[in-house]
């Protein structure tokens, strides 16, 4: 088990990226996902994905890679972005990768999930197959729409959970956190790419993506008073980041502090490909609305 010391980036160690952090028993549990490009490389090569954990927000625990596509077994390619809940003292990680067709690759995008009983795994394939596939969703030509799930559970116990490239899609989950609930929904936030994170504060609900039409990205969000919408947009919350041509938001509040996850790429030979994930201070306004983002080198301080 590795510790380290956090300065922006909070891992140093292996390149992360795409990160999720959840809050259990105290501690904060960050999941990210893995950059295994060489520098040459010219596109994601994406092995598994990882769990870290802090509870001071200064020392992080490495607590290996308890997940990957290999876990399961109609699984192929990188292991895209992904976000894990917990519920019913279940944890839920909600990942996407590519889907083999017939026995071997080229089934497009999907999303699966794994379970498990602790926060650091083991994890298993929970339904032995995937919960959305390519073929689900029909609005874009692209095999890779069905990407970046988040999920939240809403105070009347109904689980959602928002993904999507290109456009955003949205469907409720059964209490089991293991089957849709209903069709799936698709609309188009504005400069919406990718990477949504949804969450609620204060009674408004939070829309939160990589955005600004073109790369390289920005974050930007929307606001509204219901998960199925109608959703307003609220502007830019984090500029360009070092080195990288996508971000992706992963927001908690933990012990007093709301922190913003995300990562760039400027670890030494770092890059689009080589990714690290960081934390920033997130701070709102009166009316709920977000204030900009201040991306630094020193990150956050140490919790006593």
């Amino acid at each position: 088990m590795i510790e380290m010391t956090a300065q922006n980036p909070i891992i140093k160690h292996i390149f992360t990226a795409d990160p999720s952090p959840i809050v259990h028993n105290d501690t904060l549990f960050l999941y990210t996902g893995h950059d295994v490009a060489t520098e040459a490389d010219t596109n994601y090569k994406m092995a598994d994905w990882h769990v870290f954990s802090t509870t001071d927000m200064a020392t992080w625990k490495d607590h290996g890679a308890p997940l990957s596509p290999s876990t399961f077994s109609w699984a192929t390619g990188d292991a895209y972005a992904a976000q894990c809940i917990e519920r019913n003292g279940k944890f839920y990680w909600f990942v996407s990768t590519f889907h083999k067709k017939d026995g071997v690759s080229g089934g497009g995008a999907a999303i699966g999930v794994a379970v498990s009983d602790k926060p650091t795994g083991p994890f298993k394939d929970a339904i032995g197959k995937a919960l959305v596939i390519n073929e689900m969703t029909k609005d874009l030509p692209h095999a890779w729409d069905d990407i970046d799930p988040t999920v939240f559970v809403d105070d009347d116990g109904q689980a959602y959970m928002f993904w999507g490239n290109g456009s955003c899609k949205w469907v409720k989950l059964k209490e089991n956190m293991t089957e849709i609930d209903g069709s799936i929904t698709t609309f188009k936030p504005k400069n919406f790419i990718e990477g949504p994170w949804v969450y609620k504060r204060k009674g408004l609900y939070y829309l939160v993506y990589a955005g600004a039409g073109t790369k390289p990205e920005m974050i930007e969000y929307c606001t509204a008073t219901n998960p199925a919408g109608p959703w307003t947009y609220q502007g830019i919350i984090q500029e360009n980041v070092p080195n990288s041509f996508t971000t992706h938001p992963g927001i908690i509040d933990y012990k007093g502090n709301s922190y913003f996850f995300y990562h760039n790429g400027s670890l030494p030979t770092g890059g689009s490909y080589r990714r690290s994930v960081c934390v920033d201070y997130m701070y709102y306004n009166e009316d709920g609305t977000i204030k900009k983002i201040v991306q630094t080198t020193d990150g956050v301080k140490a919790l006593k």
